[in-house]
Formats: C-alpha cells, structure tokens, sequence
C-alpha cells in the first residue's frame, strides 16, 4: 500500500465532494500489450461494433471525448473536448469483472481465478451434493439461456441442480423457482461460496433463477452473486474508514463480498440510470460505484452487435441528464471493466484496454493520455477526497483540473 500527500484541488471540504464511477460492463477499446496472450486477437469492442455498424452516433461522449481517446467510427475527435479523455491498461491477470473492478480499486491480481473448461472436478461437485441434499446435473461450459433449455426438464423431473460456469472463474447453479424456492438456491450458493476455497476458488458464485415452460424457459431478475472476498484493501475500504458514504449500483456490490458498499440491484440499463440519476440528485456527498450490466450481459455474451450498438446509443442519449446533474464539486467518470466482443466468434470476455471520460464543473478537457493501470482511477477518486492512499495506480487530479 502505498501512501503520499493528498493533492491540494480546491478550498471546499473534502468531505462535501461527490464523486461517480460509472462502469459499462464489457466496452472495451482495443488491445492491451498482452491481448495476444489471452487469444484474444483482433477484439476491439467499441471500434469493431462501431464498424459492424458503419458508424456509431455518440454525439454527447463525442462531446466529452471519446473520439479523441479512441478511434470510433462516427465518433471523429473534437478540437476542445468537454471532457478529460484517455484509456487505461489493464495489469491484473485475468479479464472478468471481479478482476477488472478490483484493480480499478486498487488491487492487483498476479494470477488468474481457476476456471473449468472441462466442468468441476468430481470433489467439488460431491460436496456440494452433500451439503445441499440435491444432485447435480449438467456440470459442464455452456451459456445461461442454452444450459437451461438442455435440462430444465431433467430438473423437473429429479430434482437436481443446474450446475455450470463458461470461460470466466463462476459456478452457476440455476434453479426454476417453481420447482426449487429461491431461498433454497441462495442457501446452496452461500454453501458454495464456502467450499470453493483454494484451488478451486472461483471469483464468484452465481444463482441463476429461471421461470417458464419447455420453449419458453427465461431467467428471471432474482440472480444473486456470491464473490470471492477482496485479498487487501481497496478504495471503499479505505473511504469507510474516512467515514465517506458510499453507493453502489447494479452488481458492485457482490463483486466486493459486500465489503465497503451496498449496492442497489437492477435489472437492466435502463433501471440502473434511473438509480444513477436518483443518486446524484438525492445524496448530499459520498461516492457512488455504478455497473451498467446490459452491454456484457445481454449483448457482448450473445454476440448481438445490433443490441451493442442500441445499448451503447442508449446510453448516450441519457448521458445529458447526468451531466445536467452534477453540482460544483462532482466529478463523474465513465469507463469499463474488460471488452466483450461481440463482433469475434468467442462469445467472452476480451482481454482490452478500456476508455476513461471524466466530467464535471472542475474538469480540465483534454487528453489524459494512456493510463498504466485501471488502478489509476480508484487512486484519483481517493485524491478528490483528501485521502493518501494510493494502493496500486497513481492519481491523475492535478492534470485533470483547472489550476
């Protein structure tokens, strides 16, 4: 942990500031130095779609900058960004969520969370049959939506649950909620949780409700998410400690293990920028940690490049009402956790560089260059409010203010 002297930024209390971190979960913007090395070779999340697309209209990110950090077609520089723009490299091994907003928290990961290409061993899945009284089926990589279509019938019938993961480090078990009562699946989720310990310690356990009938089977918005404890301390540890309230919205929350932040869960973008809007014209001060859900979940996973490009047009039509609700000492950040492709054939997560747009009355437009570690944020948010802690990332206040 590394501590130096706060940065002199303005005559207001610390303590009064206000300051958002806005995640659009998957939108990445091309390769990191060792992209290749996760065979991800040619993912370019917003440049490829934008492509796809023959174009993009981000008329209000434009505004703030994202041409200017990244090539977006349809989203040419501008001469004055409104804005402060850049990117930022990721450092941690790994390229999920639980590693990306980790790292934007000041945690390095130097090795990967397992996953299981080949399904659970027979350990992991004998105690969990054990210790939850039920039978487990399936056990092997798939898709949400596919997994259940193949063996939702074989539950009815036995019972037994829906065990899954993909590419990234989860054990999903999916249960129909008429069949298997949601307090009962959650219960089985928080025995996993403690059972995958080393080597098997996934990133996260997630409970994976689903409603419907053969052919008509649909996940439900009652997903829970059992994350893996953070292994040091990270920015909202430390702003607990300052006694700065804290935030969360959509999934932030399961991704800390609860720790430092409560979030409000929601079941898509749209909902999630009604919450976001809430907080930023309700919370007096404090520190707001916000995930956007839709482009990963619903699109980069699917490979819906039409669905991106909405969900991404979306979200910069509503940009304006945020920004018209920052007050003087506010800074909003908007940036991603890891890319998701949907362009590619794979249907995961991209090992990307991701975009960093900061606004609000204090802000300095211009370029913030190429940021070393996704690190850099949590230090610069922890700056703004007058705290040394740096943990891995140096804080980029002093260029992104007017003097």
């Amino acid at each position: 942990m590394t501590a130096t002297p706060p940065t002199t930024v303005s005559a207001a209390d610390p303590a009064l500031r206000r300051a958002i971190i806005v995640i659009l979960d998957g939108v990445g913007c091309g390769a990191a130095p060792d992209t290749e090395a996760y065979g991800d070779t040619g993912s370019d999340t917003l440049g490829n779609v934008a492509r796809a697309v023959g174009g993009l209209s981000l008329p209000n990110l434009q505004q703030l900058g994202l041409g200017t950090a990244t090539d977006v077609q349809g989203v040419p520089p501008v001469p004055r960004p409104a804005g402060a723009c850049g990117v930022m490299l990721p450092r941690s091994a790994g390229k999920d969520s639980t590693t990306g907003h980790w790292e934007i928290a000041g945690l390095h990961l130097e090795m990967p969370f397992p996953t299981y290409p080949n399904g659970f061993p027979p350990s992991v899945i004998d105690a969990f049959v054990q210790a939850t009284g039920r039978p487990v089926i399936a056990n092997c990589v798939a898709s949400g939506t596919a997994v259940i279509a193949d063996w939702a019938e074989e539950q009815q019938r036995s019972g037994a649950w829906i065990v899954y993961t993909s590419a990234d480090s989860v054990f999903q078990v999916a249960a129909h909620e008429e069949w298997i009562p949601l307090e009962e699946l959650y219960r089985a989720c928080e025995v996993a949780r403690t059972l995958l310990v080393a080597p098997h310690d996934v990133s996260r356990v997630i409970a994976r409700p689903f409603r419907g009938t053969p052919g008509a089977w649909a996940r439900t918005a009652n997903r829970r998410d059992y994350s893996i404890q953070p292994p040091g301390i990270t920015l909202l540890d430390v702003l607990e400690a300052a006694g700065v309230p804290r935030s969360g919205v959509g999934k932030v929350d399961d991704l800390f293990a609860g720790r430092g932040i409560r979030s409000r869960h929601t079941q898509d973008n749209a909902e999630g920028l009604e919450a976001i809007l809430h907080w930023l014209n309700t919370a007096p001060r404090g520190f707001c940690f916000a995930n956007l859900v839709d482009f990963d979940q619903q699109f980069g996973h699917r490979n819906d490049v039409p669905g991106f490009q909405g969900a991404l047009e979306a979200f910069d039509r509503a940009l304006p009402s945020l920004l018209t609700a920052l007050r003087e000492d506010d800074l909003l950040f908007i940036t991603a956790d890891h890319g998701n492709d949907p362009t590619t054939p794979s249907t995961d997560h991209a090992r990307e560089r991701v975009p960093l747009l900061v606004a609000g009355a204090r802000v300095r437009g211009g370029s913030l260059g190429t940021r070393d570690t996704f690190s850099d944020l949590g230090a610069t948010v922890a700056d703004w409010f007058g705290q040394s802690w740096r943990g891995r990332g140096t804080s980029f206040l002093p260029e992104l203010l007017h003097a």
